[in-house]
């Protein structure tokens, strides 16, 4: 059963995740907690222009902000897109990884690589492609600057017609030097080099950090998860959360703690931070 209930303490069913909530709670100031944003902050919705970050998830941000060490959202959005829709402005401290960690959003500033050729190659291909695949109706396409996402949530049958389309968008891909990545009723065209693993790791490295959480709900996490694990076996503690669904078994078999969808990643992180601030901890 996925665990939704703040005024309890979760309890992980791996005796890694466990041992990785005690240290962050332990030793907060070095402890990195970092969430995917839809699906996980994010109710998952049918045009992803209109999502909007749980209140209470953003609420959770806000009372962990200072008391861990380094706290982060890691997304295949625009790092500035989940800003602006998840309200993470005035969050001090948030550090925001966007398009999997090719862009960085930091108090209020935006750093981003030159968008590579490719994209616009699929770009200009890609409306022909999905003609001659037989996309269904109902198919669209998210241009994310740096990505394009083609959806199939509004098809009459979201999973078949992503089905349909898997082999001429892979196509696409490797022709034009781009990485497809699955998710909830989505396949999305990206620049290789860089995943929500490699994010988190480097990020791990570069703040120090002694303990590690991250939460996610979709296939493009599993690389995120796999990033703990390894730091697990160089002794980091380390906790992976999975926002469950019904749409993506996967991750939920991968994770330490299972939550109840985005409204149970908002009473994680109101829980933990509650947890650490400093009236509830023990005196030295």
């Amino acid at each position: 059963m996925a665990w939704a209930d703040s005024s309890e303490m979760p309890v992980a069913r791996t005796a890694e995740g466990e041992a990785g909530l005690a240290a962050i709670r332990r030793e907060p100031g070095r402890a990195l907690v970092a969430t995917d944003f839809d699906g996980t902050l994010a109710p998952i919705v049918a045009d992803p222009r209109e999502a909007r970050a749980d209140p209470g998830a953003v609420a959770g941000l806000r009372g962990l902000a200072g008391l861990v060490g380094t706290l982060a959202v890691i997304t295949g959005r625009p790092a500035a897109e989940a800003v602006e829709l998840g309200g993470f402005d005035g969050i001090h401290g948030l550090i925001v990884l966007g398009h999997y960690g090719l862009e960085r959003w930091e108090e209020g500033e935006l750093s981003a690589p030159p968008v590579p050729p490719g994209v616009a190659a699929a770009r200009e291909r890609l409306p022909g492609v999905l003609a001659d695949a037989g996309a269904a109706e109902g198919v669209w396409v998210e241009d994310k600057g740096s990505a394009l996402a083609v959806h199939t949530r509004r098809t009459a049958d979201p999973v078949a017609a992503l089905a349909a389309l898997k082999e001429a968008l892979a196509g696409l891909a490797a022709d034009v030097g781009l990485v497809v990545e699955p998710g909830r009723m989505v396949i999305e065209l990206r620049p290789p080099g860089m995943d929500k693993g490699a994010a988190l790791t480097g990020l791990v490295a570069e703040r120090g950090a002694g303990s590690v959480l991250f939460a996610g709900d979709d296939l493009g996490d599993l690389a995120a998860f796999a990033a703990v694990r390894a730091l697990r076996e160089d002794g980091y503690p380390g906790v992976t959360v999975c926002s469950a669904s019904g749409e993506v078994s996967e991750l939920a078999a991968e994770a330490d703690l299972v939550v109840d969808g985005p409204g149970g990643v908002a009473a994680l992180l109101s829980w933990l931070a509650r947890s650490l601030a400093p009236s509830s901890r023990p005196a030295p």
